[in-house]
């Protein structure tokens, strides 16, 4: 299905743009102004992608000409992911919502100044943001698929680069090692009982019929899905802790609540929506419990009496992660953090500052290589749940240009990046030639930077 996007048509735009200290009225009666395939694209669309763009600072030249080619090229990608049958993870789009919608919020100071400011309410900007990210993902779906057989020797990643001069190949910003041991309050008995009671008294009141899941859950759940009744889409199981999973794809009736799940995140319970395939679609209500600061002060003083007896040399830090650490993710790897990155879409050790989480960087920036820090409480970003760690910077990689022998696969990252994006301009290329477009006739002066477009 064709993604639909921001305004319906007869909508009268008015844009203001407060705080770049300019106030522009337009009245303008919405037209549609290209059709792709049997997709419109709306002077709407255009101008409220234009306005979003300044409201965040973004400036680009020629905006009306870039903006509506852009849409017109989405339009291309999505007739492509319905072709493919592209599945959108709604839990992620929904994470990444919250994010934009809270960011929004804290730019502009208060809920009230950002509805004032962008001339819409947040719940309608949740909505947008959700959308763009669901586009988001079914766009990156296409070019994955497109690009999915690219591969590169090194022979030829070593041709690629052997005669560009050397104050041409990328520089490499300066990039960190860091590791971690981490110790997780732990929660009383008496908390456990109090979630897991609130959880049955929620069940039952489902079950009677007093009140939907959907209902309950926009009221208790401690997650970005409560907006959505507790709606995560489908979702594969790898998409979720395993506790979670094995109970979500076990349910078969729909007017039944499930069992209480304890995961790293917190309490839930789940009604099943459906299932497809090997996918399925869920509620869940999540309830977080609260810990008691005795407890962090427990683990801070544990911590503190790790990193001391690594100090003083009766064990190394890298023998001590994968017996004392409660992270998951780094105690096998002796408390190494891993980074995904955004060229070669690979693990790798190292991170650039804006890269680690924002509590572990700001310990890290003032700190020597092979030191550790005190006991800390950080924000487990995975978990959205407070955490106690000591961090060791193990190495530091100042800034420098790429080499074979360091950066191979930064290297190797700029050669595939390359032949996908030949590769892709080569399909929008034929599928520009293939599809049926038409532009008003005001809009077919423009300078377009693909050919085509005017059949």
């Amino acid at each position: 299905m064709i993604v639909k996007r921001f305004l319906a048509l007869t909508l009268m735009i008015a844009a203001c743009i407060g705080t770049m200290g300019q106030e522009r009225k337009k009245n303008i009666v919405d037209e549609v102004i290209w059709v792709v395939g049997d997709s419109p694209i709306l002077l709407s669309e255009v101008e409220e992608t234009r306005v979003s763009m300044e409201l965040m600072g973004e400036s680009i030249e020629d905006p009306y000409t870039t903006i509506a080619e852009k849409l017109a090229i989405d339009k291309l990608y999505l007739h492509q992911a319905e072709l493919d049958s592209i599945e959108v993870n709604e839990q992620f789009a929904a994470s990444i919502a919250e994010e934009q919608v809270n960011a929004a919020i804290q730019m502009y100071g208060s809920r009230e100044n950002a509805e004032a400011v962008i001339h819409k309410s947040i719940a309608k900007l949740r909505e947008q943001y959700r959308e763009m990210a669901r586009t988001q993902q079914l766009i990156q779906g296409v070019s994955d698929n497109l690009t999915r057989y690219v591969k590169v020797t090194p022979a030829e990643v070593r041709d690629y680069f052997s005669k560009m001069p050397e104050d041409s190949l990328p520089f490499i910003n300066t990039q960190v090692e860091v590791q971690i041991i981490t110790s997780v309050p732990q929660v009383s008995r008496e908390e456990v009982d109090k979630v897991e009671n609130k959880l049955r008294e929620i069940a039952q009141r489902i079950n009677s019929g007093e009140k939907t899941f959907a209902q309950m859950a926009k009221i208790y759940s401690q997650d970005g899905s409560a907006r959505y009744g507790g709606e995560l889409g489908l979702s594969g199981r790898g998409q979720w802790v395993q506790e979670f999973a094995d109970v979500a794809f076990s349910l078969t009736d729909p007017n039944k609540v499930s069992r209480i799940v304890r995961t790293e995140f917190g309490f839930h319970i789940m009604q099943l929506i459906e299932k497809r395939g090997d996918k399925v679609n869920v509620r869940h209500i999540i309830i977080k419990p609260e810990i008691a600061e005795s407890e962090y002060d427990r683990c801070l003083n544990r911590l503190d009496s790790i990193a001391t007896d690594i100090r003083e040399g009766k064990f190394t830090f890298d023998e001590a992660a994968p017996v004392l650490s409660d992270d998951k993710d780094t105690k096998f790897n002796r408390g190494i953090m891993a980074n995904m990155d955004e060229m070669t879409h690979t693990l790798t050790s190292r991170f650039e500052m804006k890269d680690l989480p924002q509590d572990i960087a700001k310990i890290v920036a003032g700190m020597g290589v092979g030191e550790i820090s005190p006991a800390v409480r950080i924000i487990n970003e995975k978990t959205g749940s407070e955490v106690c760690a000591i961090i060791r910077l193990k190495n530091r990689i100042e800034g420098h240009r790429a080499n074979m022998a360091e950066d191979f696969q930064v290297l190797k990252g700029v050669v595939e990046a390359d032949r996908k994006k030949n590769i892709e301009e080569k399909w929008l290329q034929e599928k520009i030639r293939t599809t049926y477009t038409r532009i008003a006739p005001e809009w077919r002066g423009y300078k377009y930077k693909y050919d085509g477009w005017i059949k």
